[in-house]
């Protein structure tokens, strides 16, 4: 398609939704990207990225016909009545209806899955229990804020690196955003994290650009009658309820008929031990399972904290490198135990990728319990795993970030060729 200048502004017609937080117009042929709207608006919308041969990017000024599931943006700060530059970001999905939002997000789920996977059903996207309830606000245990040299104290505007001073954090719990420093004037240029657990406790750390941080203190959550350590900077899920929620579901998703507690069983991107401790506590203590974590503190908490399990073990390496050093040197006894084996893994948002996937099915494990933060990531990487001889049998979404376009997938996929 051949460039043309784009209008500084436009009145689009939106008719769906795209993965990222955006919604989908045309303009003379052309795909525009256009934040906060809906599908069937028309809005009047600020061209401002046009550096793609085969979309531009926009953002809305202002609502010309509102959608029946546009609502009051549930934190001022990032609302449409904003100049774009000054709205909060993190919050891009606050002014749909709840409801609305999860049907949303299953069509993009739906739309990945028949892209990249070959697959025409898409699972109804679950809400967190008491989330409807609360209006989908208060769940967030953890916040990152950012700095300015100016030092302003609050979240990046969307798709920038331009702070947004906010009186408020309506997505945090009540105790994150107390702890919160959102008016208080900081020195320097940087971030702040913000994390209040289980038990109550409140971490704020600062990081300074240029500085090495100091060692972030241990922290522990509490799931169920297990109780976990980890850095207070740590990876953690930030809904309160998704530790609980995403351990059961797991547990579910295992097929009990095909587990093995003896096999190679292993637990990839592991974290602090949160699903290999979700198997070991519906399979028993003795269950086999190495956990593979490439971050060493987090792979030193999840030793302390599968200590009292007699089956666990936990590696620090990255999950391609110990994949490949496994299927270079495996004996004939343990590939036939991998391949008896089941396979955890919830990687980063860029999900498994090629290697990993090929590497899983060279060593060819019974079945694989994927949890997904990404759809769209989750859906390449099903695609492979489909092409390899995985087929997935239970497939399950949950809206543990509402008021956002992120989703949290998990599916079970069992070896049938």
């Amino acid at each position: 398609m051949r460039r043309t200048a784009a209008p500084a502004e436009l009145e689009l017609e939106v008719t769906g939704v795209a993965h990222g937080g955006v919604f989908v117009a045309r303009h003379e042929g052309r795909v525009v990207f256009v934040s906060d709207a809906l599908p069937g608006e028309r809005v009047l919308a600020r061209v401002s990225d046009t550096g793609h041969a085969r979309f531009w990017r926009a953002e809305t000024l202002r609502v010309l016909e509102a959608s029946r599931h546009r609502r009051e943006h549930v934190w001022d700060e990032a609302s449409v009545e904003r100049d774009p530059a000054q709205r909060a970001g993190g919050a891009e999905f606050g002014h749909i209806e709840l409801g609305h939002q999860r049907h949303l997000k299953r069509q993009v789920i739906a739309d990945a899955f028949s892209r990249m996977a070959g697959l025409d059903e898409a699972p109804e996207v679950e809400p967190a229990p008491g989330d409807d309830a609360t209006g989908g606000v208060r769940w967030r245990t953890r916040v990152r804020l950012q700095v300015d040299a100016a030092g302003n104290v609050g979240p990046f505007a969307a798709r920038s690196h331009r702070v947004v001073p906010v009186r408020g954090l309506p997505l945090a719990t009540d105790a994150v955003e107390h702890a919160a420093p959102l008016n208080v004037p900081e020195e320097g240029a940087g971030s702040i994290e913000v994390a209040v657990t289980s038990e109550g406790v409140v971490s704020v750390t600062r990081h300074d650009p240029g500085h090495r941080d100091r060692r972030p203190p241990v922290i522990h959550e509490r799931v169920g009658d297990r109780r976990f350590a980890l850095a207070a900077t740590g990876f953690w899920q930030v809904h309160r309820l998704a530790p609980a929620l995403l351990t059961s579901a797991v547990q579910d998703a295992v097929d009990g008929s095909l587990f093995e507690p003896g096999a190679f069983n292993l637990d990839l991107y592991g974290g602090v031990g949160l699903l290999s401790a979700a198997i070991g506590d519906r399979f028993g203590s003795a269950t086999r399972i190495t956990s593979v974590e490439s971050d060493d503190r987090a792979a030193d908490h999840a030793a302390e904290n599968l200590a009292g399990w007699v089956g666990a073990q936990t590696v620090a390496a990255r999950v391609e490198r110990y994949l490949s050093d496994l299927a270079a040197r495996a004996s004939a006894g343990e590939r036939a135990r991998l391949r008896a084996g089941t396979v955890v893994l919830d990687p980063p948002r860029s999900g498994a990728g090629r290697e990993v996937v090929d590497l899983l099915a060279e060593l060819a494990p019974a079945q694989l319990v994927y949890v997904a933060c990404d759809p769209v990531a989750f859906a390449r990487d099903l695609g492979w795993l489909r092409r390899r001889g995985y087929e997935p049998r239970l497939v399950r979404a949950f809206d543990l970030f509402p008021h956002t376009h992120h989703v949290e997938v998990v599916a079970s996929l069992v070896r049938v060729s």
